[in-house]
């Protein structure tokens, strides 16, 4: 079992990078996070609050935040269910997440890659979304901690999503023949 853990910053690319990436090969999917509260809802699991309580007393959370309003879970069965169908993408903005993530299910491997870009591209990027909620994502891009020991680190400003994603395949795919 093998994953890919994409680290950044809000407008880093990391939902453009999992696209591309699916485009090259469908193995690759996003893991949907649990998700309670409003606003989006593409992307997620949508939930609600008892469920998220109710893993959280079987100890079934690998992590969960709170942002813009609401609570965003990485489930253990989730996970272990999408590593056992292919490669998810798990899209993470903490670096304790992806300690986290990486410890959950000793038996996966993961590949981390750490997205960033400048924050006038994120800026850029935020508003062109129309979300609504531009000061809180600039100010979670401004709070993301740069994450030092990724295996790849890749500047979306410089490198287009598909160029980033046949990088990510490519070492996956070293890995998966290493094995």
């Amino acid at each position: 079992m093998i994953g890919v853990i994409l680290y950044g910053p809000p407008a880093a690319g990391k939902d453009t990078v999992t696209s591309a990436l699916n485009g090259l090969d469908p193995r690759f999917t996003l893991f949907r996070r649990l998700k309670a509260g409003s606003g989006r809802t593409t992307g997620y699991r949508v939930t609600d609050t008892e469920h998220i309580a109710g893993l959280r007393v079987r100890d079934e959370i690998v992590w969960e935040n709170a942002r813009y309003g609401s609570l965003y879970v990485v489930d253990r069965p989730g996970l272990l269910q999408a590593l056992e169908s292919g490669v998810p993408v798990v899209h993470l903005g903490q670096l304790a997440a992806v300690t986290a993530v990486k410890s959950a299910l000793t038996q996966a491997r993961w590949l981390v890659v750490s997205l960033s870009c400048s924050r006038q591209t994120a800026i850029q990027r935020i508003r062109e979304r129309k979300t609504g909620d531009d000061e809180a994502r600039i100010r979670a891009w401004d709070e993301t901690e740069e994450l030092h020991n990724a295996d790849i680190a890749i500047d979306t400003d410089y490198l287009d999503p598909q160029e980033s994603a046949s990088l990510i395949a490519a070492e996956i795919n070293r890995r998966l023949l290493a094995a």
